[in-house]
C-alpha cells in the first residue's frame, strides 16, 4: 500500500513538472517596439528541456534567429539573440504567465520592453 501511494506522488509530481515546463513550449507571437520607434514582430518557436531554453524567431523574409545560452528559473526566462547581418546581441528577460510573456531586451545601451503571446 505505501508502495502504491509513493508511486502515486511521484507521478502525481512529475506531471507538475512537465507541465510548468511546458507551458513555454510551442510558438508565440512575439512584439517590441525599437528605440526609433519601429514596431519588431516576429513569430517565436520555444522548448525547455530541464534548464535549457532553445528555440528560434523567425522574422520573416527567410531570417532566423536562434536563442542562445537560454535558461529557466522558475517562470522566469532569459536568453540572447545576435541580429543577422549586425554585431548586436539583444539579452533578453521576461517572465512567463501563463500564455502571456513579458520582458525587457537591452542592447547596445538601450532597454526596451517587449511581449509575447500564444
Amino acid at each position: 500500500m505505501i508502495k502504491k501511494v509513493i508511486t502515486i506522488v511521484l507521478i502525481t509530481f512529475a506531471s507538475s513538472v512537465i507541465w510548468a515546463q511546458s507551458q513555454v513550449d510551442g510558438t508565440w507571437d512575439f512584439s517590441m517596439s525599437s528605440p526609433f520607434g519601429a514596431l519588431i514582430s516576429a513569430k517565436v518557436t520555444m522548448k525547455i528541456e530541464g534548464a535549457t531554453l532553445t528555440g528560434e524567431f523567425d522574422m520573416g523574409g527567410g531570417r532566423k534567429w536562434p536563442i542562445e545560452e537560454g535558461t529557466v528559473q522558475g517562470n522566469e526566462i532569459a536568453f540572447k539573440i545576435n541580429r543577422d547581418g549586425a554585431s548586436m546581441t539583444y539579452v533578453m528577460n521576461a517572465t512567463v504567465d501563463g500564455n502571456s510573456i513579458k520582458g525587457s531586451a537591452s542592447a547596445m545601451g538601450s532597454v526596451v520592453d517587449w511581449s509575447m503571446s500564444k
